[in-house]
């Protein structure tokens, strides 16, 4: 699996805390020595494989590369906990039906040595992840982008689970939003315009709901899940947020990654309606201010990052 999207920190596996659960932010801390027995003792295969660590890793998990063909992820936050085990019931069945590669769980890991959490091991997929840089004024990956959200969306929908044993696949809705956005539009001050993203954000609130039938979303589509192979679209990423219900929240990947021309292409080749394509300028604008405000200050790139996303949503 390919690389996930800020810096983490290490420590020895026996000074981490067991996390009881009840506190999003409790973060255990983990070093090589404690992924390295985690797999040791739990997949004694693997045992004579070469482990190093993948730096950047992400906000969510720490990333370790297993010899030359596999990937060891651990959570870093309760949020991302759940990542591993929807991962491996689901990516398997999701698969088949996709036309660009995604992640192929091999394990899960179970909590050991004061690590609490499920953690997984899957195939390591090569390939840089996408930039505006590279992808921004591409026509063609636009519609590929378009494509495989159609894929997920239609094709995959052979694999909907009931309606009723959906559990954590159960998407938000953007109005679960409201407050964090409402108090980041403050935060922002005069970054941005207030005016106009409070306008925005009070008529993507207003904007009619998806009135389709319940689809796949993979729900953090941006630029960081999306890999690529020799300047093509070669990979999705990262499917802790993925869900079934209104696909608004993946056109994000329109705003953070492709400028004007291919964003009109985009849209056009997913047919989407203005509804929802006001709903995902919210999704772009509410998932933008929210890592804006927590990483900006201390990072250069997703301040850059944001202010073209939450500009771009702006636009529309």
């Amino acid at each position: 699996m390919g690389p996930d999207r800020s810096p983490h920190g290490a420590s020895r596996p026996q000074e981490a805390p067991v996390a009881t659960g009840q506190d999003p932010d409790t973060r255990p801390l983990i070093d090589d020595v404690l992924v390295r027995r985690l797999v040791d003792t739990q997949f004694p295969q693997w045992a004579g494989l070469p482990l190093r660590p993948v730096r950047p890793a992400g906000s969510d998990h720490v990333i370790h590369r297993l010899g030359r063909e596999l990937a060891v992820r651990l959570p870093r936050h309760a949020g991302a906990a759940g990542q591993a085990r929807k991962e491996f019931a689901w990516l398997p069945r999701l698969a088949p039906h996709l036309p660009l590669a995604v992640p192929v769980p091999v394990a899960v890991g179970e909590p050991d040595f004061g690590y609490p959490w499920p953690w997984a091991v899957s195939r390591w997929l090569d390939g840089e992840v996408a930039t505006v840089e590279a992808m921004a004024d591409s026509a063609e990956a636009a519609v590929g982008l378009a494509g495989f959200l159609m894929t997920l969306q239609r094709s995959a929908s052979a694999e909907l689970p009931a309606e009723d044993a959906r559990g954590n696949l159960t998407g938000r809705p953007l109005a679960a939003r409201n407050r964090a956005t409402r108090a980041a539009i403050a935060a922002v001050g005069g970054a941005f315009d207030t005016a106009a993203m409070t306008e925005l954000w009070d008529a993507a609130l207003g904007a009619p709901g998806w009135d389709g039938p319940p689809v796949w979303f993979h729900g953090d589509f941006h630029t960081g899940n999306v890999l690529t192979v020799g300047g093509r679209l070669s990979a999705v990423i990262d499917f802790g947020e993925l869900g079934v219900g209104d696909p608004a929240c993946d056109l994000m990947i329109a705003f953070t990654l492709l400028s004007a021309g291919p964003r009109a292409a985009f849209r056009a080749a997913l047919g989407v309606d203005d509804a929802t394509w006001l709903r995902g300028r919210g999704w772009a604008l509410a998932t933008g201010l929210n890592a804006h405000v927590s990483y900006a200050a201390v990072d250069a790139r997703v301040a850059a990052q944001t202010t073209r996303q939450i500009n771009a949503a702006l636009v529309g």
